[in-house]
């Protein structure tokens, strides 16, 4: 007999099964945390996100900022009230306990190093790096020094990809036996600083791809094994009327740059619970009425929001019943809250789980989008390495401000 969606009038949500209340809501009673001090390195594109969504949470406090550029970093000093510093001044704060790493991903690698090096958790933007022997040597140094690392996106903690993992572990699809992910575009090519997204380090995949598929581990766990096939739609893309200032040395407006990197993806993540999905990256597409990530199961289907957002709409077609709901979210932080695992990552510190965002996620779906390009040179799937758990799902009934009661 099929189960009836029961909201509560009151607050709009979808009643939860016994089941998900015993697992997510086994705390007995709120606990205090103390507040963290972060210190960000890197000042530029993204930084003004983490600056202002940082405020939101009562365990961290971002005091220090540098960057390689110092006016960047003053400029920050004057906006957010932090102090402005080298990198080396940074480290050398005893006070800061947690560096976000928000330098570009050539580097992503080399900060993450600098900060174990100097006694600190390390969290970075996404990817977790660029090459996988890199990777590997920060999950090795970071457990030599008994620190913590941990890796955006933590998108996949929003109300969106919360509630739809809720719906999945609730059983309202049956067994996920597919699912599809497509994030599709031109990407930024008119951009100032577009020849940056089309470059080593960039591309489709590494730079969009880290939502996707941390969003796919989040909702099956690890990956097993990845099968696909990559282009490159053109040689070169065109500037347009603006040129960032990183490339003004080396480009006019509405000049040609190259295009070094796999511009489109295609392929297939099996995941270790059965799930098989077809995944598509790319910026060689104007157009496409594709949703961002579809889930199919025994009983039903679920449409998933943009997990590069936090929020909805989450869709449920159910056999039973014939028909596509929109569903109320169940969980809260559908505005944007970059700095959520940061957040997550300050408490776990405190309690000693694990935090959410954490670097054998981000090492693992690392290994699982650099697998896309090895699988088409070498005609091959290729089994991963890594793996991972799958992170545990936010409670339900948190107030803003809160990652945990």
């Amino acid at each position: 007999m099929a189960r009836e969606l029961k909201t509560d009038p009151a607050t709009g949500l979808f009643h939860p099964t016994q089941k998900y209340l015993d697992a997510v809501n086994a705390i007995p009673e709120k606990k205090t945390f103390r507040k963290i001090k972060m210190g960000i390195i890197g000042c530029g594109m993204i930084s003004d996100t983490y600056f202002q969504a940082s405020k939101k949470f009562n365990v961290i406090e971002v005091v220090a900022c540098s960057d390689i550029i110092p006016e960047r970093a003053k400029k920050k000093e004057e906006m957010y009230g932090c102090k402005a510093m080298t990198n080396e001044e940074l480290l050398a704060r005893d006070d800061i306990e947690i560096v976000l790493n928000l330098t570009p991903p050539q580097v992503h690698s080399k900060i993450a190093i600098d900060t174990l090096n100097a006694g600190k958790h390390a969290y970075s933007e996404k990817p977790f790096g660029v090459d996988e022997a890199d990777a590997a040597k920060v999950m090795a140094l970071a457990k030599e020094k008994g620190l913590r690392v941990g890796c955006a996106p933590d998108t996949f903690l929003g109300a969106g990809l919360q509630t739809s993992r809720k719906i999945l572990d609730d059983g309202w699809i049956g067994r996920p036996v597919a699912a599809t992910a497509m994030v599709l575009g031109r990407g930024p090519e008119k951009w100032g600083q577009a020849p940056f997204f089309y470059d080593y380090g960039a591309g489709p995949m590494l730079d969009l791809g880290p939502y996707y598929i941390t969003a796919l581990v989040n909702f099956f766990g690890p990956a097993k094994r990845v099968t696909a096939m990559t282009t490159k739609g053109e040689e070169f893309r065109t500037l347009g009327a603006e040129v960032g200032e990183t490339y003004k040395d080396f480009y006019k407006p509405f000049d040609r740059y190259p295009v070094t990197v796999s511009t489109h993806l295609t392929g297939v993540v099996e995941f270790q619970n059965g799930v098989l999905a077809t995944v598509i990256a790319s910026f060689d597409c104007y157009a496409h009425n594709h949703p961002p990530i579809e889930i199919y199961g025994t009983e039903g289907t679920l449409s998933v929001p943009d997990p590069n957002t936090f929020g909805g709409p989450v869709r449920l077609y159910r056999a039973s019943e014939g028909k596509w709901t929109d569903m109320p979210l169940s969980h809260i932080y559908a505005e944007n809250s970059r700095s959520i695992g940061a957040a997550d990552m300050a408490i776990a510190i405190q309690t000693g789980r694990k935090h959410r965002c954490n670097g054998e996620q981000a090492n693992h779906v690392l290994e699982i989008m650099l697998a896309f390009d090895k699988s088409q040179k070498t005609g091959m799937p290729v089994d991963l390495k890594t793996t991972c758990e799958r992170p545990a799902p936010l409670q339900l009934g948190l107030e803003f401000g809160e990652v945990e009661k």
